[in-house]
């Protein structure tokens, strides 16, 4: 018998679920935050539903804030770690940031990442 690992490439979460507040698509636009802003920041998730997986440092792993369904890319992370409650079906973790996309990237990303566009977001 055997199993099925999926690895995810993209952290997608809500506000609720550990989005960081600090990251205010308005904001960004009139002054991009870079980064560096979030040096040293730890940043964490919950009640992701389903067990998943996700690249392990080095490798990157996109940031997309869900928005009722709309995904959002910001940029770049890093998963630190993972924990799984295998009863209730759900990841929690943490994350640091390595890298945040411009305005202009993020309205460009994902027409690059071949995402298909739901709603009104960049």
């Amino acid at each position: 018998m055997g199993s099925f690992i999926e690895i995810n490439d993209t952290l997608q979460i809500t506000k609720e679920q550990g989005f960081p507040v600090e990251l205010n698509f308005e904001k960004h636009k009139v002054h991009p935050f870079h980064s560096d802003d979030f040096e040293g920041k730890v940043f964490s998730f919950s009640g992701k539903k389903e067990i998943r997986f996700f690249h392990a440092p080095p490798v990157r792993c996109f940031l997309a804030e869900n928005i009722e369904g709309d995904w959002r890319y910001w940029g770049h992370i890093h998963i630190l770690s993972i924990s799984h409650d295998y009863v209730e079906a759900m990841t929690s973790g943490t994350y640091k940031i390595v890298k945040i996309f411009s305005p202009d990237e993020m309205n460009q990303a994902r027409d690059i990442l071949g995402v298909k566009k739901s709603g009104g977001l960049v």
